[in-house]
């Protein structure tokens, strides 16, 4: 059975950083492309990043560039998204979300969903 676990979430000022983890079982994680997106209340879930399968490239939605990156750790199985300089709209659940081919930006597109972990973020 495959399970994707996030933790790492809470309250942060503004201007303050997180490390959000995506613990993977089932699955070797370091053979799939690993996703983040967010949603936040009333709006529609959005792309955050991904890191390719192989973890060949990464790829990153405009808003978070450049203060956002995402790995992994292929012994411990688990992908981060180390969120710095964090907004007050970076505000949302943070969802990881795995597809075993290429690296795209769409939520339809993933196989495996983790339940997501919440970020809030005081101005």
């Amino acid at each position: 059975q495959v399970q994707l676990v996030e933790s790492g979430g809470g309250l942060v000022q503004a201007g303050g950083s997180l490390r959000l983890s995506c613990a993977a079982s089932g699955l070797t994680l370091s053979s799939y492309s690993v996703a983040w997106f967010r949603q936040a209340p009333g709006k529609e879930r959005e792309f955050v990043g991904v890191i390719s399968w192989g973890s060949v490239s990464t790829y990153y939605a405009n808003s978070v560039k450049g203060r956002f990156t995402i790995s992994r750790d292929n012994a411990k199985n688990t992908g981060y998204l180390q969120m710095n300089s964090l907004k007050p709209e970076d505000m949302a659940v943070y969802y990881c979300a795995a597809r075993g081919a290429r690296a795209l930006t769409t939520s339809r597109d993933y196989d495996y969903w983790g339940q997501g972990t919440q970020v809030t973020v005081s101005s």
